[in-house]
């Protein structure tokens, strides 16, 4: 079944870590996908100019997500960031079946 917790995540990045940023970010997500059975979707986008990063996610629910904060890789990937990063915008939504 697939998940129906979204989470988006908008990162302003300092100009001269964006290549670092977007290799960390994209580890994350790859680690996210391949070892959080409750993550079914982390989308990394970037803006034309490359100052902005957008992150879409797709978890179960709100405890998958919050199994994502407690993992050694996402914990690694935040410490590492925190001086990279102008601003991060999280925001949080529940998925509409199409059904309802």
């Amino acid at each position: 079944m697939m998940g129906g917790f979204v989470v988006t995540v908008s990162f302003s990045i300092k100009a001269e870590y964006r290549a670092d940023f977007r290799k960390a970010i994209s580890k994350n997500a790859a680690d996210s996908l391949g070892l959080e059975p409750g993550c079914h979707l982390f989308e990394v986008c970037e803006a034309k100019e490359g100052a902005e990063i957008f992150l879409y996610e797709l978890y179960d629910d709100k405890e998958a997500f919050d199994a994502h904060l407690a993992t050694e890789h996402f914990r690694s990937f935040d410490q590492l960031v925190s001086s990279w990063v102008i601003d991060k915008r999280v925001a949080t939504y529940a998925k509409i079946d199409p059904d309802q």
